[in-house]
């Protein structure tokens, strides 16, 4: 079973409810379909609380986030739903805190802890799995997502219209891209 803030996955007869990113909820299929979620359990006072995640690297993710001080498991979840791990990975590792403020429940003071407290721990992950820390595009991509937050868009609405883009090397392209998306849709008004 699918909902905007979890999935129930049946196990041996058992339904376990998982809170979910947005990402991972993309990945899960339709209700009596197979699946496999990375789980991650945190143990509280007075309950269990159950997390899935698409992949290890978004479960790696998840685990340090929480890891910094003021972000709990609800926070994680939704800085996750901002975009792939790749993404927000990238993001820890250019500086970009604009990122994570996007976010409901982050402010600039955390955006700035995560990026102070992660930033490292990033990048030694993300150069043993081989990737490149900040590729040119994602500095586009900042830079067009700055622009529509310049032009008076909230962080999460710019995140939304880039979203639909597609990536690019050019700010304005992607920023004229982006605002022709938010006319058709009639946000742009």
């Amino acid at each position: 079973m699918r909902r905007p803030d979890h999935v129930v996955i049946e196990a041996a007869g058992v339904g376990y409810r998982l809170a979910v990113s947005s990402e991972t909820l993309r990945s899960v299929p339709a209700a009596g379909q197979q699946t496999f979620l990375h789980a991650e359990t945190i143990s509280r006072d007075d309950s269990l609380l159950l997390y899935g995640f698409s992949s290890e690297e978004e479960r790696d993710l998840f685990n340090m986030l929480i890891g910094v001080s003021g972000i709990g498991p609800k926070v994680a979840i939704a800085a996750l739903s901002g975009g792939p791990h790749r993404e927000l990975t990238r993001a820890i590792v250019a500086g970009d805190a604009k990122r994570f403020q996007a976010v409901p429940g982050i402010g600039k003071r955390t955006a700035e802890r995560i990026i102070l407290e992660l930033k490292d721990k990033v990048a030694i992950v993300a150069e043993e799995a081989g990737e490149t820390a900040a590729p040119a595009a994602n500095d586009a991509r900042s830079l067009a997502r700055d622009g529509l937050i310049n032009l008076g868009y909230a962080p999460l609405e710019a995140e939304q219209l880039l979203d639909g883009v597609g990536e690019g090397d050019d700010p304005q392209e992607l920023i004229g891209a982006a605002l022709k998306r938010a006319a058709a849709s009639g946000r742009g008004e």
